[in-house]
């Protein structure tokens, strides 16, 4: 299956008339376009002397992209790919302009991620002082275990693998007419008004997947293990087939189960093999780093030190990821006339105490799930829309109370308000289908104004159902996923 390469909406630099602006709309209700990514193509064609020129090229490309990434995290100012060319180089115009547009992309990322982080740092700061308080007020001491969140910066973006994400102004892919190559890739490279023309020849299964279709103007190079790599990739035109009417799903994300639904089904699981092969080798991974922290105590060179990365590392990750393409194909399969209705987790703000959870957390790639539905549903002509997660495991659906001590262990849900009792997976699975549609909700812009209004629908709860108000119970001392705010415009 190809690679997932996200949904693409064109946009026009000028100003759009209101006609045109009707009609983008109505194209937008009735399909959506998704590009598809061709499997990486080897460039085994090319002569060891064009090969060369590439890396020559790549050399001085990488060391400006990397300048520039880390300046657009540095600065305060958003990254503008659009901004003027700050550092010296040999390259081109068009080659600076396109090293500019990808560490903008880059940083973005970092910057957003980051951010994220910091939220939920902050939220979680706030949570702890309000529990200390809280604790003084009753005249009891705060749980040993619960410590005060701490802020680690994070590092700076650091580009290791020689990429280049070319447009059209320096890398044209041209159809072979006389040749026994099928395409020809036409790139800019130091010398000016000399560019490299690098044959293509494709597989049967590229051929397969680019028949009928056209290719656009996006494309990417990158080495790998001394061999250079291009990815072609093409745009898709795919009517929307959900109806209005149609049923919603909710879609919960976790661990011990990559998927679990609000029809109460289960998906995939990191638990079992999986959960065993990546312990040994974390395991692997620590020992070589004792090994290499001791040799580099007695002098060895750093190019002599044994590397912690891992072959096996990489396959397992690439494993996980073939179980969650899995999970979602199941889904899918299983609800064809439903509207899905999920949480884009954001794992880089998650935290747990200990690190080994934490290494456990990351090597789920949680973060693919959303990824691949969005991906999958749009492939399908499925409707699938994000909606404010926050909150979501501690909510009781019945009542709307939210408290910790509603989610006792990591499997049970027990509201102890109105005793409210399930699954945990499957009620927040619940609680996020309910969530569609909900545009006072949405228009929440924090997890303070999440919890307030739940608060408020709470105690309109209460008033109906002729319940005093009594005294919320005192927090537990265990800390669940951290959960972070996704986007109420998609709502």
């Amino acid at each position: 299956m190809p690679a997932y390469r996200g949904t693409n909406v064109s946009r026009k630099l000028e100003k759009a008339t209101e006609e045109d602006k009707k009609q983008r709309k109505r194209k937008k209700k009735t399909k959506q376009t998704i590009t598809r990514a061709v499997t990486p193509i080897g460039l085994f064609e090319a002569n060891p002397g064009k090969l060369a020129a590439l890396d020559q090229m790549m050399a001085v490309y990488l060391p400006l992209c990397q300048q520039y990434t880390t300046l657009f995290c540095t600065q305060e100012a958003s990254p503008d790919k659009y901004t003027d060319l700050v550092f010296e180089t040999d390259l081109s115009d068009r080659l600076h302009r396109v090293a500019i547009q990808q560490a903008a992309g880059i940083a973005k990322s970092w910057r957003t991620n980051r951010q994220a982080a910091y939220e939920a740092y902050l939220e979680d700061l706030a949570d702890y002082a309000e529990a200390k308080a809280k604790a003084e007020a009753q005249g009891r001491k705060q749980p040993p275990k619960r410590k005060e969140p701490e802020w680690r910066e994070w590092n700076l973006p650091e580009l290791r693998v020689p990429v280049i994400q070319a447009n059209a102004n320096v890398v044209v892919v041209e159809k072979s007419e006389d040749s026994t190559f099928d395409y020809w890739l036409r790139i800019s490279t130091l010398e000016k008004g000399n560019p490299l023309r690098v044959p293509v020849k494709l597989a049967s299964y590229h051929k397969e997947v680019l028949k009928d279709r056209s290719l656009n103007t996006s494309t990417m190079l990158h080495k790998r293990n001394g061999v250079w790599w291009l990815t072609l990739s093409c745009d898709e035109d795919v009517p929307l087939q959900t109806e209005v009417s149609a049923p919603v799903v909710g879609v919960d994300v976790g661990i011990a189960h990559f998927i679990t639904t609000s029809t109460n089904k289960e998906y995939g699981s990191f638990h079992g093999k999986m959960a065993w092969q990546h312990k040994r080798e974390r395991e692997k991974r620590r020992r070589k780093a004792k090994l290499r922290a001791c040799l580099e105590k007695k002098g060895v060179p750093k190019d002599k030190l044994p590397s912690t990365r891992s072959e096996t590392s990489q396959r397992l990750s690439r494993h996980v990821k073939q179980e969650i393409n899995r999970a979602v194909k199941e889904l899918i399969k299983d609800h064809p006339d439903a509207r899905l209705i999920y949480e884009d987790l954001n794992v880089a703000s998650m935290r747990f105490h200990a690190r080994s959870m934490n290494a456990y957390l990351y090597a789920s790639q949680l973060g693919h799930i959303p990824e691949q539905l969005a991906w999958a549903a749009a492939k399908q002509g499925m409707a699938a829309h994000t909606v404010g997660a926050a909150y979501s495991s501690q909510e009781c659906p019945r009542c709307h109370y939210v408290d910790r001590a509603n989610r006792r262990t990591q499997q049970t849900f027990k509201c102890v308000v109105c005793g409210y009792e399930d699954h945990a997976d499957h009620k927040a699975a619940v609680t996020l289908a309910g969530r569609w549609g909900d545009r006072e909700l949405a228009a929440c812009h924090d997890k303070r104004e999440v919890k307030a209004l739940l608060l408020k629908r709470h105690e309109v709860w209460k008033q109906q159902q002729r319940i005093e108000p009594a005294d919320p119970p005192a927090q537990l001392s265990f800390w669940d996923l951290a959960e972070a705010f996704l986007d109420p415009s998609q709502v």
